[in-house]
């Protein structure tokens, strides 16, 4: 379950009464959860509490959807996808999968997303996207210059401005999504103590052995 509380249908506002119907039908996403592509839905119930919040991150699903965008499909799918298992959140990886499939990525290169940088399917321009990516989204915007230099050699300003702030973007939301419990990331932390056999937590290295 989501660590916030849902918005009901008929609690919603306006606009994500609206949206609720293009998703979901006549249901309550609440008491009757599910969307066509196999998610809870729980994303759109949860932002529904701040309804500002709902029409913002909506507008920008318009946003990087324009016909104004100078940014290809596909590079912009990299980017997010890129973000999404780097961030490891199940729910924007595989909904950008899926994405990726839609605008004519390879089965090929979205397989090798996760090790794009042993992979060789991904052309220059694309390994420059992906390496930038990693940049933004794991080293927090401390780009190399060679790094840079290889966008500038492949995209124009504005197809770089657009492309970080579309990734930036889908950083932030895979966070949300991990830390709020929604959709697929409503999964426990893998990372636990476990406990030595016999001993339950008594037990101890034997690294910490030998180093007595």
């Amino acid at each position: 379950m989501p660590r916030l509380r849902e918005v009901a249908k008929d609690d919603a506002h306006p606009f994500a009464q609206r949206m609720y119907r293009a998703l979901f039908d006549d249901r309550d996403p609440v008491a009757e959860p599910g969307t066509a592509t196999g998610t809870p839905g729980n994303w759109w119930t949860v932002f529904a509490l701040v309804p500002d919040a709902f029409d913002h991150t909506t507008a920008g699903f318009q946003f990087y959807r324009s016909e104004n965008r100078v940014l290809s499909p596909e590079h912009r799918e990299l980017g997010q996808t890129r973000a999404g298992y780097v961030v490891g959140s199940q729910f924007v990886f595989s909904q950008h999968c899926k994405s990726c499939r839609d605008v004519g990525i390879s089965e090929e290169q979205i397989e090798s997303i996760p090790g794009w940088s042993v992979a060789g399917c991904f052309s220059p321009a694309e390994r420059a996207l992906l390496a930038y990516t990693d940049a933004l989204v794991l080293e927090r915007g401390r780009v190399p210059d060679g790094v840079f230099d290889q966008l500038h050699e492949h995209f124009s300003d504005e197809e770089i401005l657009e492309f970080t702030y579309i990734t930036c973007t889908y950083a932030m939301h895979a966070t949300m999504s991990r830390a709020l419990r929604l959709e697929y990331d409503d999964t426990d932390d893998p990372i636990v103590e476990i406990d030595t056999p016999g001993l339950g937590k008594t037990g101890f290295d034997v690294m910490a052995a030998t180093d007595q």
